[in-house]
């Protein structure tokens, strides 16, 4: 499928680094190219495929580039795709990707360049999803599941199986005017065989997903905040836990989790060591092995979040809202984010109501909501619960991802029973066009998973939840 619109879009992760990317897609991708980059003075000729340094024009100056030309069809999308690799500066990134949208180009939807390569046959849409996975990866669980699926291993699976449907439905349609016993014909027990084959190997690629698919299926709530902010106590009261609770700071080393019911469903709740960023603000000069241990584990778990519930101890007045959540910032890119204003207890009702309008108008970019708590009176909680479920349903990424193998798993099973329907149908003496219809059915189960059949409002709803430049 082709497409008259050229696309560009910043591929690279936001904020400054060595190295930076802006992608360009379409029949617009070598002209804009040749107009604005130069090498040695003169323009760029691409023609075959090559990778060129120059200097790019951005409307402001000059900067740096190394111009990737891979011409269609042997590109990602299928469509002629260059790539400029430049210097990481966030401004002059922008300035390039600005100065290709004047030339011509369009800004790339989100999922964008992936789906183009779907459409035009470069991937299936089991690699699709690897993609849309592996970015949203949070841990190496998650990223091995990723990339057994982007690598092929499901699409190579359901490639096979579709080839021996196919070779089955032959076989029984052009048994349909012959009898066993003359030439044209194909003996039952044969096609019983046969399909006895295809059936185990249907199981086994289901065992395989099975066994793909990451442990962690719930959502990932995590607690986090700097020692002795209360995490424990709202941990015990939110889930009847049995965490640890002192006055004492660092009484938190092994985190905990468990089962959270909220209205918007179970979520995996976990209470972790308090944190401070990096640990250089830490009122311990030298953190012990065991203190490391526990803010390590902290780090791995803040990074691995879904949610956030940063909790805050106001019982002493409302901290520097900015400079705490900073310095969390530096640990992990900060998922969607709670603000739990803890321990509102201690304040009078007329202190609580000036330091819930102190807090709301000092929030760091990322908080989704405040709520006002306390473990011990039991003040918020219901609060909590409700902002927790729609934090949750407004960010459906993980959602999204946790339920493709759910869709590999359904669309298997279902092809699987037609197998068996048909491998009945035989087996009872029944009219070869009816096994065959049985097993064409199977096929259309197997290319629901590749994309083939794939409605297209799943088709858009997978491909909405990448982000920009994928």
């Amino acid at each position: 499928m082709s497409h008259a619109s050229t696309i560009a879009a910043i591929s690279s992760a936001p904020g400054a680094a060595p190295r930076a990317l802006v992608r360009l897609s379409g029949p617009l991708a070598r002209s804009i190219t040749e107009g604005l980059c130069k090498h040695g003075g003169l323009s760029l000729e691409l023609d075959a495929r090559r990778s060129v340094r120059a200097r790019l024009h951005d409307g402001a100056g000059e900067q740096p580039v190394i111009v990737q030309w891979m011409p269609a069809p042997a590109s990602v999308t299928g469509e002629d795709v260059v790539e400029w690799h430049l210097c990481g500066s966030p401004p002059l990134v922008s300035a390039a990707l600005h100065c290709a949208l004047r030339a011509g180009a369009v800004l790339a939807q989100p999922g964008e360049f992936t789906r183009r390569a779907f459409e035009n046959g470069r991937i299936d849409l089991t690699r699709a999803e690897g993609v849309l996975a592996l970015v949203h990866a949070r841990n190496e669980d998650e990223r091995r599941a990723a990339s057994s699926l982007l690598l092929g291993g499901l699409s190579g699976r359901v490639g096979e199986l579709r080839e021996q449907l196919d070779d089955l439905r032959a076989l029984c349609e052009a048994s349909l005017d012959f009898d066993e016993a003359e030439t044209g014909g194909v003996p039952r027990a044969d096609l019983l065989d046969r399909l006895g084959s295809l059936g185990e190997s249907l199981e086994r690629a289901l065992a395989w997903e099975c066994a793909r698919e990451s442990p962690l299926g719930l959502p990932r709530v995590v607690l986090a905040g700097r020692p002795n902010a209360g995490k424990s106590s709202l941990f015990n009261r939110l889930v009847a836990g049995t965490a640890l609770v002192s006055d004492w700071e660092g009484t938190t080393r092994d985190a905990l989790s468990a089962t959270w019911a909220t209205p918007g469903g179970d979520v995996e709740l976990w209470d972790c060591a308090g944190t401070d960023g990096g640990g250089t603000g830490d009122s311990r000069t030298n953190l012990g092995a065991a203190d490391q241990l526990a803010r390590d584990r902290a780090h791995e778990l803040l990074r691995a979040a879904d949610l956030w519930l940063w909790t805050v101890d106001i019982s002493s007045g409302l901290p520097d809202l900015g400079r705490e959540f900073r310095a969390h910032s530096e640990v992990a890119q900060p998922p969607p984010t709670i603000l739990i204003l803890n321990k509102a207890d201690a304040l009078s009702a007329e202190s609580l109501a000036l330091t819930e309008t102190d807090a709301a108008a000092n929030l760091p970019l990322g908080i989704v909501a405040v709520v006002a708590a306390s473990s011990t009176q039991g003040l918020g909680i219901d609060s909590l619960s409700g902002a927790v479920a729609r934090a949750l349903a407004g960010d459906a990424s993980q959602g999204e991802i946790r339920a493709l193998s759910a869709r590999h798993r359904e669309a298997l099973t279902a092809a699987a029973a037609k197998v068996g329907e048909a491998s009945q149908l035989l087996g009872s003496g029944a009219a070869l066009d009816l096994a065959a219809h049985a097993l064409a059915r199977a096929t259309e189960e197997l290319d629901s998973i590749q994309g083939r059949t794939t409605p297209e409002d799943l088709l858009s709803r997978i491909f909405a939840r990448f982000c920009l430049g994928k």
